[in-house]
């Protein structure tokens, strides 16, 4: 169960939040609006240079997503967050590289627009660190199957509004989230309408 919404700490809208995790800590992330995507990040507290990723993760757990029971590992194949709980369908994604700026250009958008590469280095910066590199995302909530010729699909979320998934800190981590701005595909929803989301640390 998470903390009441009082305990709750706001991703706001199209913005990125980082905030430290002491080892055995739970962080629940919550999908406040429904079919929100949260782009999530987690380094050593110690060596930025080793973060969570999606890579080794996908070969330590033996599948693309992470299910309760599966540990998310480091670059260097340490183990830095377990799933303990979800209340979602369970669909999120390990594969999608976070938006940037060359992201929005594909898609036809000219001029500067938000984007979870942008909001990771503010996110960092605001606590005084820094990353040496842009790891890929473990995009919460983000619904992007392979289908059956192997090409990735971009759907609508399945989670609805309140629905969670909990994480359990294996290590001291610097945990990173971005409501992701994108509003050009139905990535945060038909409306495409990107809303806050929140976490909470227990």
């Amino acid at each position: 169960m998470i903390p009441s919404s009082q305990a709750r700490i706001v991703i706001p809208a199209r913005r990125g939040v980082a905030h430290r995790l002491s080892r055995h800590q739970i962080v629940s992330i919550i999908n406040t609006h429904g079919a929100q995507v949260v782009d999530t990040w987690a380094f050593n507290v110690g060596d930025t240079s080793e973060f969570m990723s999606m890579e080794h993760s996908r070969v330590a757990m033996l599948k693309i997503t992470p299910q309760v029971g599966d540990t998310l590992v480091s670059n260097h194949r340490v183990p830095m967050l377990t799933a303990v709980e979800d209340t979602t369908p369970g669909v999120h994604d390990t594969l999608v590289a976070a938006c940037d700026r060359y992201r929005y250009q594909t898609l036809g958008f000219q001029g500067l627009h938000d984007n979870c590469t942008d909001n990771l280095a503010a996110a960092m910066k605001a606590i005084g660190e820094t990353c040496p590199e842009v790891p890929c995302p473990l995009n919460l909530f983000q619904n992007s199957p392979v289908d059956a010729a192997g090409r990735i699909e971009f759907r609508t979320p399945v989670s609805e509004a309140g629905q969670h998934i909990s994480l359990r800190a294996e290590m001291d981590l610097i945990m990173v989230f971005s409501a992701c701005p994108q509003d050009l595909i139905p990535v945060n929803g038909q409306a495409c309408v990107p809303t806050e989301a929140h976490f909470a640390i227990t």
